[in-house]
């Protein structure tokens, strides 16, 4: 587990190949995704390590719900209970009433490069034995609405990686999370670490991918907290067209 500080009120946390994030408000806490099922005891650590519990956290604010994001949600719940918000779509996608996620054959199909090796050992062992899971409790937000909990978050909606996929936007610090419609950096990336998309087989809709972050550059925000890589700080402008100029 590495922590990067972004600012006095947030907080990058990457476990395995993937990251979460702590929002402050005083004591009070927002958790940005929760990193795979087996991350779970390195996200309790992190709020320990800001010098927080896990009673501080007020909600948790999901990008989308693939594995590697909610993960180590039933396990907080568990300690504590608290509402998990992301767009109304993506809130159908974490029930299941659909899957939307690699599969194990397009997993085996990475094993072609050490790189992919390496991210199939990393990605079982972080996952199992909870490779299925679905969270039964959602809160669906409407998008572009401020929402009361710990740093003002608003839902923005960025429908392609996963067809609900939900960035959050902190208009206090300029910070958006943008889960993983615009990423710094993956295991399976030939792209080194820069704004990127992420490989084309953990995707549902390029297409859309694409407009949704076309559409992040009038956010107020100059700082990227990806849901995979280091942040990000610049034009937003500048960071989706390199973003979407690398794309294939």
């Amino acid at each position: 587990m590495d922590i990067t500080r972004i600012d006095d009120r947030v907080h990058l946390v990457t476990g395995t190949n993937v990251n979460w994030a702590l929002v402050t408000d005083g004591d009070a806490v927002t958790l940005v995704d929760a990193g795979y099922p087996n991350d779970a005891k390195a996200l309790f650590a992190s709020l320990d390590a800001i010098g927080r519990r896990l009673e501080d956290v007020r909600a948790i604010a999901l990008t989308h719900a693939h594995l590697d994001h909610m993960g180590g949600i039933p396990a907080f719940r568990e300690r504590h209970d608290v509402p998990v918000l992301t767009g109304e779509e993506e809130a159908r996608h974490a029930r299941r009433e659909y899957l939307e996620q690699i599969t194990p054959a397009q997993m085996l199909q990475q094993c072609t490069r050490g790189a992919g090796r390496r991210w199939v050992r990393q990605t079982l062992r972080a996952v199992l034995p909870k490779a299925s899971m679905k969270l039964t409790d959602v809160t669906a937000v409407p998008a572009d609405v401020a929402l009361d909990i710990p740093g003002g978050l608003v839902p923005v909606a960025t429908p392609g990686h996963t067809s609900g996929h939900t960035a959050w936007l902190m208009p206090a610090s300029g910070v958006v999370f943008t889960g993983d419609a615009l990423v710094s950096a993956h295991p399976l990336s030939r792209l080194g670490t820069r704004p990127q998309l992420l490989p084309a087989v953990f995707n549902e809709d390029e297409a859309a991918m694409k407009r949704s972050i076309e559409a992040l550059v009038g956010l107020a925000a100059d700082t990227v907290v990806p849901g995979h890589g280091p942040h990000l700080r610049g034009s937003l402008p500048d960071l989706v067209a390199q973003a979407v100029g690398s794309a294939p």
